[in-house]
């Protein structure tokens, strides 16, 4: 741009500038035409000054009154709706980027993106934008400043791709680069280039965001009626070290605004993961990913939550599951050179006649190659005082990686170890194992090993289960149907988890998952029939409900069907059912569940769920029952209300949650949250008030 030239951000390109600037467009489909060209056209325009890039977008469509948008949330579920999406490879090494979204509404939805094509869709990152809808379709005009992407000042040339989504046109999904099923938007290795950005800066690299909370709360069904008000402040600095390297200091950290968690049930012998919310851990949360899992087992992508080294939820819960406060924690992440670089440190706070920890994580990957990796990672958990043994995990890990392999196809191989702390010193205190998979379309292959020994405890990470070896093939094929005005593709699938005593090598679990029938329609719809044979030997007495108990050494074979499937997200009404039924271990049981939306009108969103248990077992039979609705009022691209109640059977408890988000300006956000908890108690036949809590907390940023 020249020299004094200003873009008012109105969703109009009518300054001079995107009349000069050249565009890109010939955009070609992935689907479902593949390789076909677009039918509705996308022109992308870029400009930039010494402080912030521009974009200009127009996404013609020769019948804008068809234009499909519900979603006006900032980083809400755009699945529905037609959609613009853009990626950078600041650093253009092909492997991580960010990500950046919108819809014909307004919506805005970002995230970092990492390899294998997680996602980390917690980051927020501070831009703005407007869109405008006319006769010739939909215009973006969209400002991202400098300082809020990490990239290297004397590098002129970043990776981009661009990608537009129609759906009424059997969701036809079009790229600028990287259009073949193989490759796609989040595959950074195949996107185009973007040239010439020379003399921006990022600032200073300082930036400080208070902010200040107030909390009024009470515990009536928990010995506490006394109404108890607090006021509380902190702050989160931020400075970028070098332009690829990020410190992050919290102070007096606290998480009132995050989102409950969802609910569920849980019929088997292990936990279950329940996914990181809290802003402070989820941001930058790539940076220490692990061959094994990711750090908060809430990306896009990650479907392995078997072995989490490290797992941000246990930070801020001591040995016994107790909350404790965090009082201060620090991040250093980024790139060194060829390396990865992911550093955290955070103390809690006494929680009554508890002892405060100390928090401790180092990750460091050497990129190899164009797609590969070596690295390493170090936890620490330290309690402050008592006579408790610090507890460590020590590991490495590798991946070799190509999207070549014969010419086009995507092929890895990736490996770990790990070591544990083992206070009593018996020994059987790793685990290890590797994956060689084969993820192509239309065949997607893979093969997985892993042993978790006896006594592997890893004190800051996630483990289902321990003292088994698992070996996992898969194997799936896509078939499509040419020029089918019906039907996309079919997708079939057979996976053998199967499970071992790593001593005597006696099969503990084995479970067959084969996806009989798998049918993916042009409109978006989808169904799915899969047949479970699955044989299972109790090592434990497993009480499966508070009466019942399976005694251990019982051998258990039995064969389940399950039938699932989902309508077309953006249709007024749409519907996820599933019907699981078939024997279960000494008997039977029957499972229902069903999630219905409806979008009644553009930013209101009503979510209706339900899983219904019945168990019919020799030693006796129970119901399980939960309950989920969700309503998102959307009054504009800033401001938002989601109301959300659950109930589940198992706790007996009824929660309610309302939050509201009102962004001031990207960066400076307001919110008003309100939590109660109510039980329903069986013995008094009466439901009373657990607990409730209201909060008001605003947050300001301020870059320097």
């Amino acid at each position: 741009m020249d020299a004094g030239e200003k873009i008012l951000l109105d969703g109009r390109l009518d300054e001079d500038v995107w009349m000069r600037a050249v565009p890109a467009t010939n955009f070609i489909q992935r689907d479902p035409a593949n390789g076909q060209p677009a039918t509705e056209q996308t022109e992308v325009r870029i400009a930039y000054n010494a402080d912030k890039l521009y974009m200009g977008v127009t996404c013609f469509d020769s019948e804008p009154e068809k234009l499909i948008g519900n979603q006006m949330a900032r980083d809400g579920n755009m699945f529905g709706d037609d959609q613009f999406q853009w990626v950078f490879d600041t650093f253009l090494d092909g492997r991580t980027g960010y990500f950046f979204e919108m819809n014909p509404l307004g919506a805005m939805g970002d995230g970092l993106q990492g390899a294998d094509n997680r996602q980390n869709r917690q980051w927020d990152g501070i831009w703005n934008a407007r869109v405008r809808r006319s006769e010739i379709g939909w215009t973006l005009e969209i400002e991202i400043p400098f300082r809020t992407l990490n990239f290297d000042p004397d590098n002129d040339t970043w990776g981009i791709n661009f990608q537009r989504n129609v759906r009424r046109k059997n969701n036809e999904e079009t790229l600028w680069m990287g259009w073949p099923r193989n490759q796609g938007l989040r595959r950074m290795s195949n996107a185009g280039q973007l040239t010439g950005i020379r003399k921006v800066t990022q600032g200073r690299g300082l930036e400080i965001k208070p902010y200040a909370l107030g909390t009024s709360e009470s515990f009536p069904g928990r010995g506490n009626a006394r109404v108890t008000n607090n006021a509380n402040a902190g702050v989160d600095l931020f400075y970028s070290v070098t332009p690829g390297l990020r410190a992050n200091l919290t102070v007096n950290t606290d998480f009132a605004q995050a989102e409950v968690d969802q609910r569920q049930v849980n019929l088997t012998r292990f936990s279950l993961l329940f996914p990181e919310k809290r802003d402070f851990f989820l941001d930058g949360a790539l940076f220490f990913d692990f061959a094994s899992g990711s750090a908060n087992g809430n990306f896009e992508g990650d479907n392995n939550s078997d072995l989490l080294p490290f797992f941000t939820r246990r930070i801020g819960l001591n040995a016994s599951g107790t909350p404790q406060r965090i009082d201060v924690g620090g991040k250093l992440l980024g790139q060194v050179g060829d390396y990865d670089v992911g550093v955290l440190q955070v103390q809690t706070g006494k929680e009554d006649a508890g002892l405060g920890e100390n928090f401790m994580v180092g990750r460091v990957k050497r990129r190899m190659l164009r797609q590969s990796y070596l690295g390493a990672l170090y936890t620490l958990r330290d309690t402050r005082g008592g006579d408790i043994v610090n507890r460590q995990t020590i590991g490495g890990d590798f991946k070799l990686a190509t999207s070549t392999f014969r010419r086009r196809q995507n092929l890895a191989l990736s490996g770990y170890f790990l070591h544990t702390t083992n206070p009593l010193e018996t020994g059987r205190n790793s685990a290890f194992g590797g994956e060689l998979s084969y993820p192509n379309d239309p065949w997607n292959a893979s093969l997985e090993f892993m042993e978790i020994q006896d006594n592997y405890d890893a004190a800051v990470g996630y483990t289902r289960r321990t003292g088994f070896r698992k070996i996992q093939p898969r194997i799936g094929f896509s078939p499509r149907p040419r020029e089918s005005r019906w039907i996309r593709r079919f997708n079939f699938v057979g996976d053998v988890d199967w499970r071992l005593d790593p001593n005597t090598n006696r099969t503990l679990t084995r479970e067959i998952d084969v996806t009989a029938f798998d049918l993916f329609t042009q409109a978006q719809d989808h169904v799915r029939v899969h047949v479970i044979p699955t044989y299972e030997l109790l090592e434990e007495n497993f009480k499966i409900s508070p009466s019942i108990t399976l005694p251990a050494g019982r051998q258990y074979s039995f064969r389940r069907y399950r039938v699932d499937g989902n309508t077309a997200d953006r249709r007024l009404v749409s519907v996820r059912p599933r019907v699981e039924w078939g024997d279960f271990y000494s008997g039977k049981r029957l499972q229902l569940n069903m999630n219905v939306s409806l979008r009644p009108r553009p930013g209101l969103l009503l979510t209706l769920g339900n899983e219904w248990n019945r168990v019919e077992l020799a030693e006796g039979r129970f119901h399980t029952r939960l309950y989920r609705f969700v309503a998102e009022t959307q009054f504009s691209p800033f401001v938002s209300l989601v109301n959300n109640v659950q109930y589940d059977s198992q706790s007996a408890v009824l929660g309610w949650q309302s939050r509201f988000r009102w962004i001031l300006t990207p960066g400076n956000d307001l919110y008003f949250v309100y939590i109660h908890n109510w039980l329903d108690d069986p013995l008094s036949n009466r439901i009373y008030t657990l607990d409730r809590r209201a909060t008001s907390k605003i947050s300001y940023t301020h870059r320097f």
